[in-house]
């Protein structure tokens, strides 16, 4: 989708702008701004059955999560996301660690064990 509306949708959009270096512009061919990006994900948000308040900061972060808990390197994480300082990105880190002791606790087998059926990390 990203290629198509590169090389049809984008170049449309900017006609006379070719200075325009936003990735997503507006049908005005401008950069869209921030309020505007954050309306149209919550507004997407809705349309899905999305009932939590969705924003591109939210989905930036979800992102960066699963990356991470799915084996992505932390410094390329941290040049995807353009943080200046790796503790910044480490942030993720911690999120990360927590998913897999929820995890642990849910899956093994002496972990389940010990567990009374009121503490049980929810699935």
């Amino acid at each position: 989708m990203l290629d198509k509306y590169l090389r049809w949708i984008r170049p449309e959009l900017v006609h006379g702008r070719l200075k325009e270096e936003a990735l997503l512009v507006s049908y005005s061919g401008r950069r869209l701004d921030r309020l505007t990006l954050g309306e149209i994900v919550a507004s997407a948000a809705r349309a899905a059955g999305i009932e939590r308040r969705v924003t591109p900061h939210s989905l930036r972060h979800a992102c960066a999560t699963h990356m991470l808990e799915n084996g992505a390197d932390l410094r390329h994480l941290q040049e995807l996301l353009g943080h200046a300082s790796l503790s910044t990105t480490q942030v993720y880190t911690h999120l990360s660690l927590r998913h897999l002791r929820e995890t642990y606790a849910r899956c093994h087998p002496r972990e389940r064990v010990t567990l009374a059926p009121s503490e049980e990390p929810s699935k």
